[in-house]
């Protein structure tokens, strides 16, 4: 693990470089426009036999107990569960409030669990992201950051786009540009092959607002190095 004053230099070097106007890829994800004419069980259905087709090729016995169920369950999971943040529908419901306690300081939620599938190889991204935002008069309920976090979640990802979909998110349904965002994630393509390093994690921001003031930057990056 980094000593805490060498990550709050490296987080404070990476939102140096991701600020306001940072574009690393297009913040909406590549879909199609008839993406969601074909019902889900038509889709699982789909999926179950190209995929089956996939585990033939490679030579696998289909007909084993343990196999042979395999098709479907991966097809099921895509759309009903590792995907699933692909379908607006799924979009969490968000759900504001007055800030009737007149709390003017930043609000800040860590340590939020990112589980995502990296759109280049379909492996695993695994981390924390940690959201801050300060009030515009409005608050939003704690379980709503993890849920918008986990709609983003739950589909093809690059880390960049997922860090801006968050805070593009946010700053939408605060009506507010006071909005950071850091997620500190591990790369199953970069662990588990290529170069198969397990020891380094990535780093990406999104900060806007008074969140590219010097002073309010550096506490909120204070709080998320926090252990």
């Amino acid at each position: 693990m980094k000593p805490k004053k060498t990550l709050l230099n490296t987080l404070e070097n990476e939102l140096d470089f991701l600020g306001e106007d940072h574009i690393t890829s297009a913040v909406e994800t590549p879909i199609r426009s008839d993406a969601f004419e074909l019902p889900d069980d038509e889709k699982i259905a789909k999926i179950a036999v190209h995929f089956e087709q996939i585990l033939d090729i490679l030579g696998l016995d289909l007909t084993d107990d343990s196999l042979k169920r395999t098709p479907h369950r991966v097809a099921k999971m895509y759309v009903k569960e590792i995907f699933s943040g692909l379908n607006p529908a799924n979009k969490p419901k968000i759900t504001l409030f007055e800030n009737k306690y007149r709390y003017n300081q930043m609000l800040v939620e860590k340590n939020i669990n990112v589980y995502s599938i990296c759109e280049h190889h379909l492996v695993p991204i695994i981390g924390k992201a940690h959201v801050a935002y300060i009030s515009n008069g409005e608050v939003i309920g704690l379980s709503k950051i993890n849920r918008i976090v986990k709609y983003y979640c739950k589909r093809p990802q690059v880390q960049e786009r997922l860090t801006r979909q968050i805070s593009e998110e946010l700053k939408k349904a605060l009506k507010t540009k006071d909005v950071a965002v850091v997620i500190d994630a591990v790369h199953m393509c970069v662990a588990s092959r290529g170069v198969e390093d397990v020891n380094c994690s990535t780093i990406t921001a999104s900060i806007h607002g008074q969140f590219l003031n010097e002073a309010t930057r550096a506490e909120f990056l204070k709080y998320i190095s926090l252990d």
